[in-house]
């Protein structure tokens, strides 16, 4: 496949190229800090030594005449290592976790229709039971874990009941098999997926937070633009069901050396276990936590209900072939990426709620467009539109409980968050699918999205821009 044959590989090659220099500058934003911190009285504040930080970064240089000075920039140099390493295992992480298992697993559905006689309905409720089933216990026990322990740990159990799942998957025969396994998945998804990485990433980096965020998230976008050209050639070689099993060991091999080898932020331990004696409850006192709650639950349940019933959609429905329907998810995800970019690009110079709320806005615009997916012009512009909310979705919501609550409760708090946004991308897909069995049409199903989706842009809109005092 050369890059001229698919435009959306040329997308993630221009996009990668440009990263360097966008990465390079946010690991000498948060080490060069990190210098300052560790040892102010090496810096200087005369002439050109310390810039203003109008820039993308401030950046301030340590003499390098002091004596005392050369422990402080090993050290900064060991910061600027880990960060990367970080950065590194968040992306590859995510590029599995989510990428891969949960963007992935909707490219197989039509195939378990046709081989075993299930409904819509049927495959897409599989994320449903599995996420209902696994977030209301194990979404506070894993946020409470991240906050007393560290993410390290929980995210190489998830990877290893992730990888397992796919595997598992691959030689289903019953529904009942496919329930247990999908379960696997969604524990998996709860302890090795955003989670973990949202927490690790916030704890290694400070003013270019959203930068990291961003930068990292791309490993969902690449994975889940990959992922339909990899099963596809799979498919067309192995069969669907060995084609899962080679994903589950792929998520094993790629992601588990770097959550083993990844180190917590330094001199965080003990912050975690100060961070998990600092009381949560106010912030369930707010008007503000429930809109935030609320608002991204309605999102979230837009964009799973769309993204999980669209290979159904376009294959079964619109009688796209397999190509075709694997070049428009590709395209989908491709953009996503450069969704995360531009959108942790602009969380860092705006209000993080007008951030969110031209992400659920671009989601709700989107979606109107599947009503004219019998021409294939409409559905390119659907994949930018819709992929490029996509990529800030799931990506604004740390950044923007930060703003509000503060990074000391953000394990909790997003273990709490994430449950609810869990239980409506786990519904809303099967809802969907339910309807098209009903009335055999996805009409009805679209509307229920774009519904959902201003609902989710409503409750944003009534959010604080930032933290208030308390």
């Amino acid at each position: 496949m050369t890059l001229s044959a698919c435009p959306e590989s040329a997308i993630l090659f221009a996009i990668g190229i440009q990263n360097a220099s966008a990465l390079s500058a946010i690991l000498q934003c948060d080490s060069q800090t990190e210098l300052a911190s560790l040892h102010p009285e090496q810096t200087r504040n005369t002439g050109d030594e310390v810039t203003k930080p109008n820039s993308a970064f401030e950046r301030v240089k340590v003499d390098p005449l002091a004596d005392s000075g050369s422990a402080t920039i090993d050290q900064g140099m060991a910061r600027e290592r880990g960060a990367l390493q970080v950065m590194a295992t968040a992306f590859f992480v995510l590029f599995c976790i989510v990428g891969l298992a949960l963007w992935g697993l909707p490219f197989y559905y039509d195939f378990m229709v046709q081989q075993f006689g299930w409904t819509r309905a049927q495959v897409t409720s599989g994320n449903a039971l599995s996420k209902l089933a696994v977030g209301p216990v194990f979404g506070f026990l894993a946020g409470w874990m991240v906050d007393r322990f560290g993410p390290r740990r929980l995210m190489m159990a998830g990877i290893l009941m992730a990888g397992t799942a796919l595997i598992g998957l691959g030689g289903i025969a019953t529904l009942g098999m496919f329930y247990f396994f999908y379960l696997s998945n969604a524990l998996g998804y709860v302890c090795g997926g955003p989670l973990p990485n949202q927490v690790l990433l916030s704890r290694w980096f400070d003013k270019s937070r959203g930068k990291a965020m961003g930068i990292a998230y791309l490993g969902i976008g690449l994975g889940g633009a990959a992922v339909p050209w990899i099963s596809n050639t799979l498919v067309q070689h192995f069969g669907w069901q060995a084609a899962l099993r080679m994903l589950g060991v792929l998520i094993i091999v790629i992601a588990f050396p770097m959550a083993f080898l990844v180190k917590e932020a330094p001199g965080r331990q003990e912050e975690s276990r100060a961070a998990a004696q600092v009381p949560v409850k106010g912030a369930f006192k707010t008007v503000s936590f429930y809109l935030l709650a609320l608002g991204s639950m309605g999102s979230i349940a837009a964009v799973s209900g769309t993204q999980q019933n669209l290979k159904l959609f376009l294959s079964l429905d619109q009688h796209y072939t397999q190509g075709e329907a694997a070049r428009i998810l590709s395209l989908v995800l491709a953009f996503s990426i450069v969704g995360r970019l531009l959108m942790g690009w602009l969380a860092d110079r705006w209000s993080k709620k007008y951030v969110m709320l031209l992400i659920y806005t671009l989601v709700a615009a989107a979606i109107p467009i599947l009503f004219f997916a019998r021409a294939k012009a409409p559905m390119y512009v659907f994949a930018v539109v819709f992929g490029i909310g996509l990529g800030g979705d799931y990506m604004i919501i740390p950044l923007m409980t930060a703003e509000i609550f503060g990074v000391q409760v953000l394990g909790r708090l997003m273990g709490v968050i994430l449950t609810a946004d869990g239980a409506a991308e786990a519904v809303s897909p099967w809802l969907i699918g339910r309807l098209r069995d009903a009335t055999g049409s996805y009409s009805t199903g679209f509307l229920a999205l774009m519904g959902m989706a201003l609902f989710g842009a409503v409750a944003v809109a009534a959010l604080p821009k930032r933290r208030r005092a308390a």
